[in-house]
């Protein structure tokens, strides 16, 4: 075994003994991401900070649970050699902080290796994994650290796994090499994978080159990780950790760190602690806090304070130390909802039995016949038995000439691994039975097939394969170590490692019981958990996986965790998609026969009986994670139910003065606008704060925030969704805290009348920048909007509105009663027959009808043809009776009533009119009135809708009737039916919504991050000021719109 500790994420086999008095990195073997990676998250166990300074060194560790104590990798036998002295050392340091206050460090140590570097250069002496080597570059390059262009003619820069460096940068580097970025992880996060496309001015986080419109990439849903599709394989799990709660902490004792994201800068971002410009167009440089935006030069961000407090976006964000989900291999995106294609599954790694759109010209089965005049060969490589089963395979290109030692190495880099080279051996994939290349010409000697490429597979043998070295994380307990290195040998148990590594991490070995060991994998960006046994060998299950693939052992790792350790006391599951208006019962027997008694849940509840859903709730997250997936494949009449694993959040956590915001995001509003929208809102916010309303509906999302005791809601959609959200806040506040939270609105729908009233403008172009679009949410006053409720009693017992409509509102109480509830206007006659036709013409070709300017074209063609055709509702005023406020009003001449409740009417017009001397009241839409006016053809309707004229007034009152002879279009709202003859009550709600109005006065802000001078307002003013001003004067308010 050499001295540098052997194999990867599980350990290294050899015949080295590890010291147990500090923590090793072993064989800095891992799964891989981008060279610097970005990853120094905190929130997810990030990166520590690698400096260069002589011993001790010290640098932040940007942890939010636990900050990692890591020595930079040496060989095991030399740090043994060297005991006294780094013994000596560490009495010298500092004595570490305490558990979670800010300020701690993580010690670096830089003593030379005696072992080589796979490439033969000299050793890496400074921590972060790369071995450089001076280049010549042909065209302008930028260093990777700083930013600059590299001057000179010959040998300008270093370049190591492309990362680009001045000579003057090699010293303080600190961005951790792809082959070791894993093992600094202490806590690992899956990334939450959208689907394969194209990313522009993006680079890649692993391989650092740029990602061309050509190549196929995906980038978390969550983070800024942007990787090749090629490059998927070796992504490390570091995204941002968004629960984080632990029970029985205290708030006062939480600290929220940064979690740092490397590249992808905003454009002419600055850097906060030099103010100097930190991001680049030619490279993967500079790094940003993917919480509160701040950004910083690779060299600068170690100087920032390590206390995030979430920039601008403070005062709405959902703290990710309130929030708890349970600790399962139920992937985020499932979670959160993300929406996936399933035939965008494309290849992670090289393999023949995929397309060739998705593999390297390089990797071809097939080489050209030009290949046999090229100095240089490609070769196949496979990682173990596995491998070769699924034909998955990396790509070498070396030298005819080449020695074994140098292909071993190129090995170790093709699959992104930090080891002793003498610990592996290659052997002809093609030779029967398996055998060693010889060590003359070894490239020459392979078998070769004619129409297909050499193979090799690429094996671990280290000189013992009986003993070996594990890594030991000790995950979430209180220790500022990240791992400890274990000697292990084929009798080596779990309860053996568990002994060995509490006394390293300094807790009391005869505790036992109160431990367990988990095996944790990674794999593509992916972790999974399995909770091991006493009697297992951990050293046996790495041996077994590297028969299977190298890969796969390097990405295991082995975590200590307390027995009682809870993560999410309770579990809750959403369930839609049930017929609606059942009893409790028989909502209880559905899902039984759906789980079975073995899976049957602790309670059920509430349940929405008007919308077909209900939640169940569970004490075993096992036992929860089967009935979800169980659920999830059920069916009940033709429809699949939509089911939805809920995330807990604690209310005592969240600091005085933040009021979270809780957003809904109508995906199919706006033509692919809404799913734009909600991927920029997960990747500010908190993504367990964002709710796809096509998955389970608003109910879902306000059932989360239930106990929350002050926040907002930000609707993303039309008129017609904002009306959605708002019911369904009717039938769920009564059980909430917060039983009115003001809502704001982006407008994504045709007409947005609601929207333009309170000043979020005429609808969402996609040119508007998230940021700003939030900040407007901060700074938005509350104003209240009148509610009416709207009877309708049919002559007809069997003729309703559709069904649709009454699930989007309310219930059809009684056999020939109906009600709903109208927030803006409510149609009667020629408007309602329009909005019919259009709704009508959309039903049958939906896929149409995904523009804003296409909607309204639709809306024209149809005006123009009603001004054609005869119209259906002549002798409008012998079919109505109109009373107000207790009055019977006499009517002119008209085809058509409406009843406003806003100012605003397709799409922006204004049938009242401007304020004249009359006997009318200047309307709002909190005044307690609402304004009937008539229209009396297409072509007064075109001119209401143009400006030039306006409607008939009629009235103004609080309480209207309508009795109907004759069958007529009815609109509310937008949604349009054809309502027999009856009579239809419309009077005021006990209801009121608070909303959210957009403010005048734009702010300038020429910062690309969200940082400001101070990273934000603190806590304290910041709530002031993001409750706005509670309008109490209202004829101020009035004299505003």
């Amino acid at each position: 075994m050499s001295s540098q500790g052997g194999g990867g994420g599980g350990g290294g086999g050899g015949n080295s003994t590890p010291s147990s008095d500090s923590p090793q990195t072993g064989s800095r073997s891992s799964i891989m991401s981008s060279s610097s990676s970005s990853n120094f998250g905190s929130g997810s166990g990030g990166f520590a900070s690698f400096s260069s300074y002589s011993q001790p060194q010290y640098a932040f560790n940007f942890n939010s649970s636990v900050v990692g104590q890591h020595q930079s990798q040496q060989g095991i036998a030399q740090q043994m050699n060297q005991s006294s002295n780094s013994q000596q050392q560490q009495s010298q340091a500092p004595p570490p902080t305490t558990f979670g206050q800010p300020g701690q460090l993580a010690r670096v140590s830089s003593a030379n290796a005696d072992n080589p570097s796979p490439t033969g250069e000299e050793y890496d002496r400074f921590g972060h994994g790369h071995y450089f080597s001076k280049k010549t570059f042909h065209k302008p390059t930028y260093c990777h650290h700083c930013t600059d262009m590299l001057w000179g003619i010959i040998g300008q820069g270093f370049i190591f796994c492309n990362f680009v460096v001045h000579e003057r940068c090699l010293k303080t580097v600190v961005s951790p090499c792809s082959t070791v970025a894993s093992n600094v992880i202490k806590n690992p996060v899956p990334h939450c994978w959208t689907v394969y496309g194209h990313l522009k001015r993006k680079f890649c986080n692993v391989c650092r080159k740029r990602i061309t419109e050509e190549q196929s990439a995906v980038r978390c849903e969550v983070c800024e990780y942007c990787v090749h599709t090629e490059c998927h394989e070796f992504g490390v799990p570091d995204c941002k950790e968004c629960a984080t709660y632990v029970p029985e902490q205290e708030l006062k004792e939480v600290v929220q760190t940064h979690h740092w994201r490397e590249g992808n800068l905003p454009a002419n971002s600055k850097c906060h602690y030099c103010r100097k410009t930190c991001w680049s167009a030619e490279c993967l440089a500079g790094m940003r806090c993917e919480w509160c935006g701040l950004t910083a030069h690779a060299a600068c961000y170690r100087h920032l304070p390590i206390d995030c407090n979430f920039g601008w976006l403070q005062s709405i964000m959902l703290p990710p130390f309130c929030v708890s989900i349970p600790r399962t291999d139920v992937p985020l995106e499932t979670i959160i909802g993300v929406r996936k294609n399933k035939e965008a599954n494309t290849p992670r790694i090289y393999s023949d039995e995929y397309p060739s759109e998705y593999r390297n010209k390089d990797a071809d089965d097939y080489p050209s016949p030009k290949d046999k005049d090229k100095d240089e060969e490609t070769i196949k490589v496979f990682d173990g038995n596995a491998s070769i089963r699924r034909k998955t395979f990396q790509t070498i290109t070396i030298s005819r000439n080449a020695t074994k030692d140098q292909i071993v190495a190129a090995c170790l880099r093709a699959f992104h691994i930090h080891d002793d080279p003498r610990d592996y051996i290659i052997t002809d994939a093609y030779a029967s039975p398996e055998r060693e290349i010889s060590d003359f010409m070894p490239v020459q000697s392979l078998i070769r097939i004619e129409g297909k490429r050499c193979g090799l597979f690429f094996r671990y043998r280290p000189p013992n394969m009986d003993q070996g070295t594990i890594r030991v994380y000790p995950g979430r307990l209180n220790t500022t170590d990240t791992y400890r290195v274990i000697p292990v040998t084929l009798d080596t148990s779990v309860e053996d490692v568990m002994v060995k590594a509490l006394d390293q991490f300094g807790f009391d070995s005869c505790d036992l019981i109160r431990y367990r060991m988990v095996e944790v994998s990674q794999e593509k960006g992916a972790v999974h958990e399995r909770t091991m046994d006493n009697n297992e060998n951990p050293w046996a299950i790495l041996k077994a996986l590297a028969r299977e693939s190298i890969r796969q052992k390097e990405n295991t790792r082995f975590y200590l965790q307390q027995v009682d350790e809870v993560y999410c006391s309770k579990i809750a599951i959403f369930i839609g998609n049930l017929p609606s208006n059942l009893s409790q019962r028989h909502y209880e027997k559905i899902v039984v026969d759906f789980l079975g008694k073995p899976y049957k849940y602790r309670e059920i509840g509430p349940i929405y009986y008007e919308y077909g859903s209900l939640i169940i709730t569970y004490d075993n997250a096992d036992i929860a994670v089967k009935a979800y997936y169980m659920l999830r494949e059920s069916v009940w009449e033709d429809k699949n139910l939509i089911v939805l694993l809920l995330p807990n959040i604690m209310p005592d956590l969240i600091q005085k003065g933040v009021r979270p915001l809780l957003v809904f995001v109508n995906v199919k509003s706006g033509g692919c606008q809404g799913a734009e929208l909600i991927s920029s809102f997960r990747k500010l916010l908190n993504p367990y704060q964002v709710f796809d309303l096509d998955n389970g509906g608003p109910l879902a999302g306000l059932y989360v925030f239930r106990y929350v005791r002050d926040y907002k809601i930000l609707v993303c959609g039309g008129d017609g969704t904002v009306g959605w959200v708002l019911q369904c806040l009717d039938n769920v506040g009564q059980d909430s805290v917060c039983q009115s939270p003001a809502c704001a609105i982006i407008p994504l729908g045709t007409g947005n009348d609601l929207a333009r009233v309170l000043r979020w403008g005429t609808g969402y172009t996609g040119q508007e920048d998230p940021v700003s679009l939030l900040k407007d949410v901060i700074e938005a006053e509350e104003v209240t909007l009148d509610r009416w409720t709207v009877v309708i009693r049919g002559d007809e017992p069997n003729r309703a509105p559709p069904s649709e409509l009454i699930d989007r509102t309310q219930a059809t109480t009684g056999e020939d009663t109906t009600i709903l509830v109208m927030n803006n206007y409510f149609g009667l006659g020629l408007d309602a027959d329009l909005c019919l036709g259009f709704h009508n013409e959309r039903e049958e070709n939906p896929e149409k009808f995904k523009s804003r300017m296409h909607n309204k074209g639709v809306y024209v063609k149809m005006g123009l043809k009603k001004m054609i055709q005869k119209s259906k509702v002549k002798e409008f005023n012998d079919k109505i009776r109109l009373e107000v406020d207790g009055r019977v009003v006499t009517l002119p001449p008209v085809e058509g009533i409406i009843i406003l409740n806003i100012q605003s009417w397709g799409s922006g017009a204004n049938p009242w009119g401007q304020e004249k001397e009359d006997r009318y009241k200047k309307p709002t839409h909190y005044d307690g009135l609402l304004e009937i006016v008539g229209v009396n053809g297409m072509i007064h309707m075109s001119g209401i809708q143009s400006g030039i004229s306006r409607a008939v007034r009629i009235a103004q009152g609080g309480n209207i009737k309508i009795k109907m002879s004759a069958e007529l279009p009815v609109q509310v709202d937008g949604e349009p039916w054809l309502q027999p003859s009856g009579e239809i009550s419309i009077m005021k709600s006990a209801l009121k919504a608070q909303m959210l109005r957009k403010i005048k006065m734009k702010r300038r802000n020429t910062e690309p991050n969200l940082g400001g001078p101070e990273q934000g307002p603190s806590c304290g003013n910041s709530g002031k000021k993001d409750r706005g001003v509670i309008c109490e004067d209202r004829s101020s308010i009035a004299e505003n719109e």
